[in-house]
């Protein structure tokens, strides 16, 4: 299964190819997307994203996940996140949302196992 493609991004809305649903932040892994809804894991700008954030698509055997921290990178990423992460394995890559979501389609592009966690406003 490839990774799909984001088709779009604008403030509070984010499109995913070959899904009719737009997110305001979404979760994506190779055959899949979905909303990231924050209230799962009490996720907040500060101290920002859980590793329970990223349980989901590490679980769908990524070996690189992109992080989008927001259009003003307002979303935070704990190095405890990032060291979780890492410690499966995965190469990961931080960027405000507008370069995460580059990142992530370059990737998705040379038929890499990437997924991501995306925040599309501040």
């Amino acid at each position: 299964m490839s990774s799909p493609e984001i088709a779009s991004l604008s403030w509070g809305h984010m499109k995913v190819k070959g899904c009719s649903t737009s997110y305001k932040d979404c979760k994506v892994w190779p055959g899949g997307s979905r909303a990231w809804d924050w209230r799962e894991t009490g996720t907040d700008h500060h101290p920002g994203v859980q590793p329970a954030d990223l349980e989901e698509v590490l679980r769908k055997g990524v070996q690189t996940l992109v992080i989008g921290r927001g259009m003003s990178e307002a979303l935070q990423v704990p190095p405890s996140t990032l060291d979780y992460a890492k410690k499966q394995g995965v190469d990961v890559r931080v960027f405000q949302t507008e370069q995460a979501v580059k990142e992530y389609n370059a990737l998705a592009g040379q038929g890499a196992k990437v997924g991501g966690v995306f925040h599309s406003t501040c």
